[in-house]
């Protein structure tokens, strides 16, 4: 059986002090593609000295990009990775080893764990692992659901899952997590209009504290100590925002006084 050939695909925007690291990491696949949302820093750059395609393409929402990006590709096999993730040696050897032995035609995917970092620290608790995620597809049989936010890889066929994690260090500051807390939330409060969801109060006030008691107390984030009150702490201000925001777009609507 021939070796499957595989395209490493890249949603970048003003990446320019993680993505080299990244490009590193996935330097020995068959073709790299970072799908830019028009960078101002050194991103473009960045790619044309490191050889990749560099395509651009106006931002929407990240599964939109994702679903451009794809047919864009020139492998049949792809593996979407973001500019703040890294794979460990042991990943590249495993997804090498695959394509080097030749794919089941009944399997159309595979998951990976990823062990997600806050301030240096991998946490465990609180659904932070193995926190798994489709990233390897066949190209014409994977696509990103159609969500405003948080999307999943959709296929019809068989999605095995790797053996080692991804690293993703999502959080090196407190403060680029709390800038994506008004990002997000438009986006989930987008995504619940469009499903036909409507503003009620008991989202706004208890569903957040009960989140916030349940990931700290219930699913163990008091084991991450301040690391684990900060997730619970967001997660909880995530859902206050996102139902605030839902409220605001009916008022704007003339549905709320």
């Amino acid at each position: 059986m021939p070796r499957e050939k595989l395209s490493v695909l890249i949603p970048a925007f003003n990446n320019e002090a993680t993505l080299p690291a990244l490009l590193d990491d996935v330097k020995w696949a068959d073709e790299i593609v970072v799908v830019d949302s028009f960078s101002t820093d050194a991103t473009p750059e960045i790619c044309r000295q490191r050889g990749v395609r560099f395509i651009q393409h106006e931002y929407l929402n990240s599964a939109k990009q994702k679903n451009w990006a794809i047919p864009q590709c020139s492998h049949d096999w792809i593996l979407v990775v973001d500019t703040d993730e890294r794979l460990p040696q042991a990943l590249q050897t495993e997804i090498r080893g695959l394509l080097e032995a030749g794919i089941p035609a009944q399997v159309d995917a595979f998951r990976v764990a990823r062990k997600n970092y806050l301030l240096g620290q991998w946490l465990k608790s609180m659904f932070l692992y193995p926190d798994y995620q489709v990233r390897l597809f066949r190209r014409a049989k994977g696509y990103y659901e159609d969500k405003e936010v948080h999307a999943d890889v959709v296929v019809p066929g068989r999605v095995l899952t790797l053996q080692t994690p991804l690293d993703h260090y999502a959080t090196p500051t407190l403060a680029k997590q709390i800038n994506l807390l008004d990002r997000y939330s438009t986006y989930q409060a987008a995504e619940l209009l469009k499903r036909g969801r409507r503003f009620r109060w008991h989202n706004l006030i208890l569903r957040p504290i009960a989140v916030l008691l349940y990931l700290f107390l219930w699913k163990g984030g008091f084991r991450e100590g301040f690391r684990g009150l900060f997730v619970a702490f967001h997660t909880a201000a995530y859902i206050f925002f996102t139902h605030a925001k839902l409220w605001e777009q009916e008022w704007k609507d003339g549905k709320r006084r």
